[in-house]
């Protein structure tokens, strides 16, 4: 006796589809999983077991063996219990398995029967699009997300008995309809806002550049200057990621088992804040079998690293490659995989161990020593690659006491959102570019044309300050935003002469003493 169910697995990102063959013999009783499965896989035996018990099905004493094909793809997980469960039933009969063949299924068994809810749910449905599938059984909690996935029909199960008592049309279950999918969560800067700032007119400048066109951005500056203030307000300015963006996200999400209960879809840019504790792995991604770190999860979204110096030096440079590629590669010995990482980094930190070497109000008490050693946690090739650099000095009592509030997140988010849209249409039919920072050499000639006047300006900087090939193409990009946010094509030499201010900060500091 045989039956064969539909099931994915999660590779990376994607899913890949999975074939759950069950096959019933003579023989001494036993149940057997192959097809390289892992732990929680193998132990889908004792779950389905007592499933079919605890629900008044029969388990005959036969030898029972189930492959989970391609066999070379590793297993992980609990999905694989529903299908497996249903396999045995269409393969001694006790459910018509006739239609099986057109259903895609997963989910978790508890002992007494239930359906509960797995991981990764979105990637998971999404096989089914791409194998030709277009009916999928799983558990009724991820009925809201796979149901974003509208060319799908979507059959929530919460037992085992409801998807045996629909294969055997006792019962047939409804599609899950679209309009049941709860509404989106808040944003993660839900309760900030830039009116509450007081002063610092050139960070809040810099910002807003940095958020128009997606450039990674360093501030330096003594405590309480309002570095982390600022930083949290960055996503109020930010625009709600589109549905390409949108998907791609709470995949991510979904996979890491993040997603907010009350949201199907994530529609707000991820902000992820990691201490400066967070191990590499933790940041970048990785482990026996590969998970997302930190810099997936900030995909499409703000990656911020506060008191920059105090993470581990390796920690640190393993963000060069994502912040130049958008993905990160990982490579075990059991798997290879991908996951984007496309994400504005923010950085903030002191300018020495005790924060106030910059400060004109306060004495610094560190030794030149001290402050070299510190600020030479940041390597060459990583503030190379901050495209706006910035100082935020401390406020004066004036500007901390002024009655006028600051112009409010709503008003900075639309002329943020209006340089986006330019971007979107400039660079609509290109995959993976969505604003200027994704820009590459090809069309940075295109788009970042100069006039006369404003070339002299920048072979004169590059001259000066001693900018790399990757300066150029930075300030080049951040002129290019800086047109944009003025609604303008061309790129004027005061859009060059800004842009090159924020490239001057390494060279104030870092090469004060020719430490880099």
């Amino acid at each position: 006796m045989f039956a064969q169910v539909f099931s994915s697995a999660l590779w990376g990102i994607a899913a890949k589809r999975i074939q759950v063959e069950v096959d019933i013999s003579l023989g001494l009783p036993n149940f057997c999983i192959v097809g390289l499965p892992d732990a929680a896989v193998k132990e889908s035996r004792d779950r389905v077991i007592a499933a079919l018990k605890n629900s008044e099905l029969d388990l005959p004493p036969r030898h029972i063996t189930v492959n989970l094909a391609p066999a070379h793809l590793r297993k992980e997980g609990p999905a694989y219990d529903l299908p497996m469960a249903l396999g045995i039933l269409a393969a001694t009969g006790q459910m018509t398995g006739t239609s099986l063949g057109e259903y895609l299924v997963f989910g978790e068994l508890s002992l007494d029967g239930r359906v509960c809810s797995v991981r990764g749910t979105l990637s998971l449905v999404m096989a089914a699009q791409t194998s030709g599938l277009r009916k999928v059984i799983l558990p009724a909690e991820n009925a809201a997300e796979a149901a974003v996935i509208h060319s799908l029909e979507i059959f929530p199960v919460a037992t085992l008995l409801d998807a045996v008592d629909h294969f055997n049309n006792k019962r047939p279950l409804k599609p899950f309809s679209p309009g049941q999918v709860p509404a989106p969560s808040e944003p993660d800067g839900a309760g900030c806002d830039f009116s509450e700032v007081r002063g610092q007119e050139q960070a809040k400048r810099a910002l807003e550049i940095s958020a128009a066109g997606g450039h990674n951005l360093l501030t330096l500056g003594p405590p309480g200057s309002g570095k982390t203030m600022l930083a949290r307000r960055l996503p109020t300015i930010l625009p709600e990621l589109n549905l390409e963006e949108s998907l791609e996200t709470t995949r991510i999400y979904s996979i890491c088992g993040l997603l907010p209960q009350d949201s199907a879809l994530l529609t707000r840019r991820p902000f992820r804040s990691p201490h400066h504790t967070v191990s590499d792995v933790a940041l970048i991604g990785g482990g026996t079998y590969p998970k997302p770190g930190e810099v997936s999860l900030a995909h499409h979204g703000v990656l911020f690293l506060d008191e920059l110096p105090e993470f581990s030096k390796n920690a640190l440079e393993v963000l060069r490659q994502p912040l130049e590629d958008g993905q990160v590669h990982i490579s075990r010995a059991s798997a290879a995989v991908r996951y984007p990482a496309r994400f504005m980094l923010m950085a903030a930190m002191n300018p020495c161990p005790c924060g106030y070497y910059t400060d004109p109000g306060k004495e610094c008490i560190c030794t030149p020593t001290q402050i070299q050693k510190y600020l030479n946690r940041i390597s060459g090739p990583l503030l190379d690659r901050m495209d706006i650099q910035l100082e935020v000095p401390a406020l004066k009592y004036p500007e901390l006491t002024q009655a006028q509030e600051s112009e409010p997140s709503a008003g900075i988010r639309e002329r943020v959102q209006a340089a986006r849209l330019r971007q979107e249409l400039r660079f609509s039919g290109l995959r993976g570019v969505h604003v200027n920072a994704h820009m590459g050499p090809r069309l940075i000639r295109e788009h970042c044309v100069l006039d006369a006047a404003g070339h002299a300006l920048l072979r004169s900087a590059i001259e000066r300050l001693g900018l790399s090939a990757r300066a150029y193409h930075r300030v080049l990009k951040v002129s290019r935003t800086i047109a944009d946010l003025e609604r303008t094509d061309a790129i004027l030499p005061e859009f060059v002469s800004e842009a090159i201010q924020y490239r001057s900060l390494d060279r104030r500091y870092w090469r004060k003493s020719g430490s880099i």
